[in-house]
């Protein structure tokens, strides 16, 4: 991806804690072609801050939670492109492509990646199958597929909800799966935790955190549920 015009920049936000183990591989993935990489870290005891000012991301301290981080992250930013991020998301090689794609057309619409598991075997296969259809016919994408955003369209949809989980959830919901667009790229995440948890243990957990957030339930109780 060339340097962005300056009105096609991309800014990439990430919100981090305790990551300084997969976020040298986000970061190498993004290197080239972004206005700047920001890191929000949420109070990290390891040495986040430090692996993400040696890869030359911009950090910036704020409130631990997913949503706040987002925002204050989202409000330092410079360009009018927004991509938002986990620390443990790795992109897939082509994404510059798909980000320029994307940002060559209109502003009206938001970009996610297709999710992907770093594992193999039939369990992340079939996860993978299920997210998939998950966003192709509810539109649900999750945080770990990253978004890409114009910030007037993040603006009118009210910013990043201020939320310490289903902050992502919460986003797309407010966007509609008319403005939502798949981008021809991966978004790589971590299969460490469905690993440790049992495939469908750990699915189990989701599918009742989002069920929990959809009726109501507070978010210090959904943040105690996801564990």
């Amino acid at each position: 991806m060339t340097a962005p015009e300056t009105d096609r920049a991309v800014s990439a936000v990430i919100c981090a804690l305790d990551a300084s183990g997969p976020l040298p591989r986000a970061l190498a993935a993004l290197a080239g072609g972004l206005a700047e990489v920001i890191v929000v870290d949420g109070g990290s005891t390891d040495d986040t801050r430090a692996v993400a000012a040696a890869h030359g991301a911009r950090v910036l301290a704020g409130p631990r939670g997913r949503g706040v981080q987002l925002r204050a992250g989202v409000a330092a930013a410079c360009g009018p492109w927004l991509l938002l991020l986990h620390a443990d998301t790795v992109l897939g090689r082509d994404w510059s492509r798909a980000v320029a794609a994307h940002v060559a057309g209109p502003a009206e619409r938001a970009g996610y990646f297709r999710f992907a598991l770093d594992a193999d075997g039939p369990h992340a296969r079939r996860l993978e199958r299920m997210v998939a259809w998950r966003c192709r016919r509810l539109g649900l994408p999750y945080g770990d597929q990253g978004l890409l955003i114009h910030r007037d369209l993040l603006e009118q949809v009210g910013g990043v909800p201020a939320l310490p989980l289903m902050e992502d959830v919460a986003l797309v919901r407010r966007i509609g799966a008319r403005r939502l667009r798949a981008l021809d790229a991966d978004a790589v995440t971590s299969a460490a935790r469905w690993e440790r948890e049992r495939w469908r243990r750990r699915s189990a957990r989701n599918v009742l955190c989002l069920t929990a957030y959809l009726l109501g339930v507070p978010p210090r109780v959904l943040v105690r549920l996801y564990g």
